[in-house]
């Protein structure tokens, strides 16, 4: 245990539909589920809102309050009250069929963190990635499992985390500085390096109740990073402050990093998890599916949200796009695989194939391509040079450079032109497709850049 930050064993927690800190809706419900487990030791029915119970030879002082900042703890242990010899499966199927109306957030996670690691937890939404945190951080308990932590624990998993609404920003500081187990003088050592990262000057001995939603992350997230725990437990919070605050916390969080602490860190914000984590875990409907290194957790996670071959096909002439003279049958957008899939990235070229068939030999044709960014915005065009072909089928492509678009969603329009100068045939949106950012960045902006184009420029920069 002596290099393991966080150990988790078998995690698992319960919900029911529709009921929040409750598990019956009766004084009767609750004294047959009590009596219930009187009689049936070792196999007592789960509760949504569990006890803790503290591992043998944890600390007392390992509990935790309303606050999101865990209370000083050098060794301590969260542990549910279900029994060590039943598994989570067993307690699912056990409960399945006696209460329908239950759902797990999470089931059977096990994990280990390393002291000093930073790990990226990411998923689609509702994979229950925020669940985990709050658990991590002490907020809610887990249904089943245990969870063994080596040092201080600090979270900022929502706007405002562990604020006192009617205390000013100073008294914050030191309130949520006293509650991870800084001596005043510590606190005080790092005061003005927090005022200044939060930017909050001027307010700071405003109740934080008038703070704006910015101002509030800003004060927490500051506090949380500079108060030094030795874990660091971080929901997408940061996506509340503008993009030059997002920059600024995420190099704050590589230094962090390089401090040699712990961080746990949520985020959709791919960019970020490449280039500040070491490990990744990829949960999907509560369950942890992939773990590992960053670039092929990474690579699952885009390949489940993104097609990896974006195809529009149409199987009968009639209904097909096109005209009498040319009818377009299969458009296909893909990557060129040079970074071992076939998903659209930036860094990789982008390939457009176009199938079609030419009804009548001796017609001066061609394809002409838009395409469009999310804002509709033409960002280039191209066509496929007017020529006359005999009949019969056509595959057309072109492909773009890598590092030449922008990450985020596109999509084509499609032109049939005849004699160089005719528009015969108009489709808008006939495909729409994703680009992804994979880049790894270590010095630079770990956001999307405003620019329709990202191309790589070079500068030199000389003494004068």
């Amino acid at each position: 245990m002596s290099n393991i930050a966080i150990k988790i064993e078998g995690l698992g927690k319960r919900y029911r539909y529709g009921a929040v800190g409750q598990t019956s809706d009766t004084l009767r419900s609750d004294l047959t589920e009590w009596a219930r487990g009187l009689f049936r030791r070792g196999d007592r029915s789960l509760k949504t809102e569990d006890r803790r119970l503290p591992a043998s030879g944890s600390s007392p002082q390992s509990s935790t309050g309303s606050s999101g900042f865990s209370l000083p703890s050098s060794v301590s242990s969260l542990q549910s009250p279900a029994t060590h010899h039943e598994s989570l499966h067993e307690v699912h199927e056990r409960h399945l069929n006696e209460s329908p109306s239950y759902f797990w957030a999470l089931k059977d996670i096990n994990l280990e963190v390393r002291q000093g690691e930073v790990v990226g937890i990411i998923g689609r939404n509702g994979a229950g990635k925020s669940t985990l945190l709050k658990i991590l951080s002490r907020i809610t308990p887990p249904t089943i499992g245990k969870i063994t932590y080596n040092g201080r624990i600090a979270s900022l998993l929502e706007v405002g985390t562990g604020f006192h609404r009617e205390l000013t920003g100073r008294e914050n500081i030191l309130l949520n500085g006293s509650i991870l187990g800084m001596k005043r003088a510590e606190i005080a050592k790092k005061f003005d390096e927090i005022v200044a990262f939060a930017e909050v000057e001027k307010f700071i001995d405003t109740p934080v109740k008038f703070y704006s939603s910015g101002m509030y992350v800003r004060l927490a997230f500051a506090v949380a990073a500079h108060l030094e725990p030795e874990i660091l437990v971080l929901d997408e919070v940061l996506a509340v402050g503008d993009a030059s605050f997002q920059k600024k916390c995420l190099g704050k969080m590589g230094d962090v990093a390089k401090q040699g602490r712990t961080v746990i860190f949520v985020s959709h914000n791919m960019i970020a998890i490449n280039s500040l984590c070491q490990r990744a875990v990829l949960l999907k409907s509560g369950c942890m599916v992939k773990e590992g290194a960053v670039s092929s957790v990474v690579t699952a996670y885009l390949g489940a949200g993104v097609n990896q071959t974006e195809t529009v096909e149409w199987q009968t002439p009639d209904k097909a796009p096109g005209t009498d003279e040319l009818r377009v049958t299969r458009i296909h957008v893909s990557s060129d695989g040079s970074n071992g899939t076939h998903i659209p990235t930036m860094q990789t070229p982008l390939k457009v194939e176009t199938d079609y068939w030419i009804l009548r030999a001796d017609v001066q044709l061609h394809l002409t391509y838009h395409l469009l960014n999310e804002q509709g915005i033409v960002v280039l065009t191209t066509g496929s040079g007017a020529a006359r072909r005999a009949r019969g089928h056509y595959r057309g492509s072109f492909t773009l450079p890598a590092n030449l678009l922008n990450s985020g969603g596109y999509s084509l329009n499609l032109l049939i032109v005849k004699n160089e100068n005719q528009v015969v045939f108009t489709q808008e949106s006939i495909m729409n497709f994703s680009i992804v950012d994979s880049a790894r960045r270590d010095h630079a902006c770990m956001g999307r850049e405003p620019s329709v184009l990202q191309i790589p420029i070079q500068w030199e920069v000389s003494a004068q």
